[in-house]
C-alpha cells in the first residue's frame, strides 16, 4: 500500500452513510429557474441584466380573479382542509372548460387538481411508471420532463427533432426509438422550449401510432391558448378519441391567465389512474391551497378576453424577437407558432471568438452573453443537445428590444 495517499483509502459512501439519497441527489436543478434566479440576483446587485430565462407572463393576474381570491380568503371554510383531489366546484369548472376548449366530455371525478403543472407532470409519471419503463421524450423538451421521469423510476428516451424539422418529431423517429420497454410517449404542443405547434394532421398521426402500438400518451396542453399565425393547438383526445383509456392530459391556469405564482394545475385521465394519483397526492401535499383553487374557478368560468390581450402582446413581441435574431450572422431561427419562446439554432456562432472568448457549446455562449452583454438566456443543454438557446418573449417590449439589441451588438464583433 506504499505510496497510496490517505484520501485514496477512504471507502466509497455506502447506502447507510450517504447523506443525500442517490435518487434525489441525481436530480439536476431546474435550468430555467436557475438562470432566472441568477439574473435576478445580478440585477439586485446593481447590474442591468435583462432576463430571457423565465417562462412566465409579465402581466398581473386579471383583477376579477384576484378579487375572487380575496373573497375566498375571508371565508372561514377555506381556512380548513378540503378534498385532496380538488374542490368539487373547480373539478366541475375544469370539465366544463375541457368541453368548451377541447371539444370532448370528461367526468369531474376524472380530474385531479395539483399544486401547479409540475406536480401534475411528476404524479402522472409516478402513477404510470414502474422501474425500467421507458418514456419516449421528443426533444427539445422542457427541462423538468426527464427529471420527473427518472424520479418515478422510468427511463427517458430522447427523440430529437432539429431545426430542419421545425423541432417536430415524426412517427418514423418514434417507431425507431420504440422498444419492448416503451410504455409512455410525452407529447407537448405548443412546445416549451421551441414554440413548435403540431398540425392537426401531425397530432392525429402521432396519436394513431401510439394507439396502434399500445403506448400511453401523457400530453401537456398548458400552452393551448397561445398560438399565432393561424396555428391550431389540437388536443390529443380530440384528434384520436380512442386514446381516452390510455391518455393523461396535463394543464393549468399558469400561462393562460398569468397565474404562475398561484400554483394550480391538473391532470385528467382514466378513473383508475386519477384515483391512484389522488391517493399519492393525499400523502404528498393534501389539497391545493383553497384560495388558489377559488381563483382558478374564477379564471376558468370567465371568458377568454384576458388571454386575448396576452396573446396580442406576445405576438407583437414574438415578431420583434424573431426579426432581430434573424439579423445575426450564424443564427437560424424558425418562427415559433405557439407558447412564448424562441429557440434559435446557434451552431454557426460556436467556434468564433467574441471579445477574446471562443465558445464551443451553447452553455459557454450563454455564459458569455451574461458576462459581456448582461443578458440571461437558457442554453440548449437544458433541453437536449447543445447548439441552441431559449429566449422567452414574455417580458416588456422595451426590455426585449434592448436585450436582443445587446446580443446583436456583441455577436457582431465575432
Amino acid at each position: 500500500m506504499a505510496g497510496v495517499s490517505a484520501p485514496d483509502l477512504q471507502p466509497a459512501p455506502s447506502a447507510s452513510t450517504r447523506r443525500v439519497s442517490a435518487r434525489v441527489g441525481g436530480i439536476a436543478e431546474s435550468a430555467t429557474l436557475a438562470v432566472d434566479a441568477k439574473a435576478k440576483a445580478l440585477k439586485a446587485a446593481g447590474r442591468p441584466v435583462i432576463g430571457f430565462g423565465a417562462g412566465e407572463p409579465d402581466f398581473p393576474t386579471p383583477d376579477y380573479i384576484v378579487e375572487a381570491a380575496v373573497a375566498a380568503a375571508r371565508e372561514p371554510a377555506n381556512h380548513r382542509y378540503s378534498p385532496a383531489g380538488g374542490l368539487p366546484a373547480l373539478k366541475e369548472a375544469i370539465a366544463a372548460k375541457t368541453l368548451r376548449d377541447s371539444g370532448y366530455e370528461i367526468s369531474p371525478a376524472d380530474v385531479l387538481v395539483t399544486n401547479g403543472g409540475k406536480q401534475a407532470v411528476y404524479q402522472a409519471f409516478a402513477t404510470l411508471l414502474d422501474p425500467g419503463d421507458e418514456v419516449l421524450l421528443p426533444g427539445p423538451y422542457w427541462t423538468t420532463y426527464p427529471e420527473a421521469i427518472r424520479l418515478a423510476g422510468g427511463v427517458p428516451v430522447e427523440v430529437i427533432a432539429g431545426v430542419d424539422q421545425g423541432y417536430k418529431v415524426t412517427v418514423e423517429q418514434l417507431e425507431a426509438a420504440r422498444t419492448p420497454r416503451t410504455k409512455v410517449l410525452l407529447f407537448c404542443s405548443p412546445s416549451n422550449p421551441t414554440g413548435a405547434v403540431y398540425t392537426p394532421e401531425e397530432t392525429a398521426e402521432v396519436g394513431r401510432w401510439a394507439l396502434e402500438h399500445g403506448v400511453w400518451v401523457v400530453t401537456d396542453e398548458i400552452y393551448e391558448h397561445l398560438t399565432y399565425d393561424g396555428a391550431v393547438a389540437t388536443p390529443m383526445l380530440s384528434a384520436v378519441p380512442e386514446l381516452a383509456s390510455t391518455t393523461v392530459v396535463l394543464n393549468g391556469v399558469a400561462k393562460t391567465y398569468a397565474m404562475t405564482g398561484w400554483r394550480v394545475g391538473w391532470l385528467v385521465g382514466p378513473s383508475d389512474v386519477v384515483k391512484a394519483a389522488t391517493n399519492l397526492q393525499s400523502h404528498l401535499t393534501s389539497n391545493v391551497a383553497n384560495v388558489s383553487q377559488h381563483a382558478a374557478i374564477a379564471a376558468l368560468t370567465g371568458d377568454l378576453s384576458a388571454v386575448a390581450a396576452l396573446r396580442e402582446a406576445f405576438d407583437r413581441r414574438r415578431r420583434t424577437m424573431v426579426s432581430m435574431l434573424a439579423e445575426i450572422d450564424g443564427v437560424v431561427i424558425p418562427t415559433p407558432e405557439g407558447a412564448f419562446y424562441a429557440y434559435p439554432a446557434v451552431q454557426g456562432l460556436l467556434g468564433r471568438t467574441f471579445r477574446g472568448v471562443t465558445p464551443t457549446t451553447s452553455a459557454e455562449l450563454a455564459a458569455l452573453l451574461l458576462d459581456q452583454a448582461e443578458v440571461a438566456v437558457v442554453p440548449g443543454e437544458a433541453f437536449g443537445p447543445s447548439g441552441y438557446l431559449r429566449l422567452s418573449y414574455a417580458l416588456g417590449d422595451a426590455d426585449l428590444a434592448e436585450g436582443v439589441g445587446r446580443i446583436q451588438a456583441l455577436l457582431a464583433e465575432g
